[in-house]
């Protein structure tokens, strides 16, 4: 009996799927699907935090637009955990260094860019204020997020 090897077939690289009219290939749609997008290290750090403070959320809340990482009803506080690549940090400058399949990345994190805004004034109008923070801005900056979060908690105004 011979072993065989296990190659990446050509027809595979060949075969493409729409999502929501991005074409990808079967192998990309599979690593990207593997993307941590929930629980990450930066929401982790903040949540544990905020629990320790005896300050209560929801994560992920399927009733709010986009989702928030965190939610607090009680106050209608709502904060996103961006990730850098996916939501555009800086996108005017690392737009330009893309290499590989250019247009399929722009138009991707386009949409997320506009997705993101779409979800912020959607919660704006229901009544709830919003943060968004980098998940670098977290990890690097914790004390400022986490002192952030509490004055907009501590706002009387709101």
């Amino acid at each position: 009996m011979s072993k065989r090897s296990k190659t990446n077939n050509k027809e595979d690289k060949v075969e493409f799927k729409s999502i929501k009219g991005l074409f990808t290939t079967k192998n990309r749609s599979h690593l990207m699907s593997r993307i941590k997008g929930k629980n990450t290290r930066s929401e982790l750090l903040l949540r544990k935090s905020l629990w320790h403070l005896k300050i209560r959320y929801r994560k992920n809340d399927p009733r709010l637009p986009g989702r928030p990482d965190i939610a607090i009803p009680s106050k209608k506080l709502a904060i996103f955990i961006d990730g850098e690549f996916w939501h555009g940090h800086d996108w005017h400058m690392k737009k330009e260094f893309l290499r590989s399949n250019k247009f399929y990345w722009i138009q991707k994190i386009e949409t997320n860019m506009g997705r993101d805004k779409q979800n912020n004034e959607d919660l704006i109008k229901m009544g709830w204020r919003v943060l968004r923070f980098w998940d670098n801005q977290v990890k690097k900056e914790f004390g400022a997020c986490l002192k952030l979060i509490l004055n907009q908690l501590d706002d009387e105004n709101f």
